[in-house]
């Protein structure tokens, strides 16, 4: 077997061996200028601008931009990207349950839009985007104590949420527990600072509280 390779490695190197003599012929003189040392003259190369290579968005990333964010334009599609982000549960029988409620709540099926995004939920507890979607539904019948339990549950898996958090100003302000609303539009806003009709919702139940107090 060691001979085997020895011959092996023999073959590889007799041509290397022989080709100094065939490449000193095969090689054209340089031209163009020459170098003090006699070198030739290496001209500069410009290289092809890289390509942006653009991250994939984190919901890390963008509640970071959304926060930094003063041009409400610019910061609606950030929190659309947002939203996008926290509607992926990540399983495809997960968000077809998902898609079937949306069709239900289109075509006004209430009770088969439920039953979807319970089935979801018990699918996949920790999936905000089930908990907020039955959120808003309820809210959307009047029923803001089903309503409220969801949103506690959004805001326990992730803080930052503030369709969860606008919604909790809604329902508070509409029980007449005006100081709590506003406590929850300021935390809305500490997210999601360019948001205008938050700023001025914040501003008229400001005076509003303020002028109570007179």
């Amino acid at each position: 077997m060691v001979c085997m390779r020895c011959f092996r490695l023999a073959t590889l190197l007799i041509p290397l061996l022989a080709a100094p003599a065939l490449a000193a012929e095969a090689i054209p003189s340089p031209e163009g200028p020459l170098t003090d040392s006699g070198a030739p003259a290496v001209e500069s190369i410009t290289l092809p601008p890289q390509e942006q290579i653009t991250e994939p968005d984190t919901v890390e990333s963008l509640l970071t931009a959304l926060k930094r964010q003063r041009d409400p334009d610019k910061a609606q599609q950030t929190a659309n990207r947002l939203m996008r982000l926290w509607n992926v549960s990540g399983s495809a029988t997960v968000d077809l349950l998902m898609q079937w409620a949306d069709k239900a709540i289109s075509e006004d099926r209430e009770p088969a839009a439920l039953d979807f995004l319970g089935q979801a939920i018990s699918l996949d507890p920790g999936f905000v985007g089930a908990w907020n979607k039955r959120a808003t539904l309820h809210f959307a019948h009047g029923d803001y104590a089903k309503s409220m339990s969801d949103i506690n549950q959004v805001l326990k898996l992730e803080p930052h949420h503030f369709g969860a958090l606008a919604g909790l100003a809604a329902i508070l302000d509409a029980s007449g527990r005006e100081e709590t609303s506003l406590s929850a539009w300021q935390s809305y806003l500490d997210i999601y600072p360019a948001d205008r009709k938050a700023q001025d919702t914040v501003t008229k139940l400001s005076e509003k509280l303020a002028g109570s107090r007179l």
